[in-house]
């Protein structure tokens, strides 16, 4: 009688097994393909944090290219153009090259406010500020109508003042990318370039060229 039960037990947790071993296998299945859409969710998830952090870096590189460069050439064409009204030379075409930078600075500086870090941004804003101010004495001076602070010499050493404040801009901008010593590469995301080889601190001259008349 004894091993009649045990037989009939055996058969029982045999049929059991047999019916729960589809269950189960199925279970594992759906446990083992969840756990691997779940990596691919997150391998996917980080590769698009990490697209973005580098789209973004690019985008604020070119804003910090553009605004430079409409920085440099707004100056030198305010530069330019105070020697002008110094000679008693400046024309129609002289005042139309200082507008159309003018409008570049305005819209470089305005499209990199949207996307640079506040460190940035309170450099863009001083800048504008200065250079406004003194965009509005040259023009008082060439009406002939100067105010206080506004002769040519002054607004002069003004505008020379300012070159190292467009390098303290400058050290900002590559700091906030990640580019030069100290600067936090991981504020960005993304490793950054190494700097072009023998680019020079202050080579301004060399990209824009140096203001007639002006040292």
């Amino acid at each position: 009688m004894g091993n009649a039960l045990i037989a009939l037990a055996a058969a029982t947790v045999g049929v059991i097994g047999t019916l729960l071993a589809p269950v189960l296998s199925q279970r594992l299945l759906a446990r083992a393909q969840a756990d691997q859409f779940d990596r691919q969710q997150r391998t996917a998830e980080d590769q698009w944090i990490r697209e973005r952090r580098v789209a973004e870096h690019d985008r604020r590189r070119d804003s910090y290219v553009a605004a430079n460069a409409a920085y440099r050439r707004f100056r030198i064409q305010l530069m330019n153009h105070l020697w002008l009204v110094h000679q008693g030379e400046a024309g129609p075409e002289d005042r139309q090259e200082l507008e159309a930078a003018r409008q570049g600075h305005h819209a470089a500086f305005s499209e990199a406010q949207m996307t640079a870090s506040d460190a940035v941004v309170a450099e863009l804003d001083s800048l504008t500020s200065a250079m406004a101010e003194l965009y509005a004495r040259t023009m008082r001076l060439a009406e002939g109508n100067p105010v206080p602070g506004g002769s040519f010499q002054e607004i002069h050493d003004a505008l020379q003042d300012l070159w190292e404040r467009g390098l303290a801009l400058r050290g900002t901008m590559r700091a906030d990318l990640g580019v030069g010593a100290g600067a936090d590469l991981g504020a960005a995301g993304v490793t950054a370039p190494a700097p072009p080889p023998g680019e020079a601190a202050g080579a301004e001259a060399g990209s824009g060229g140096r203001a007639r008349g002006c040292p």
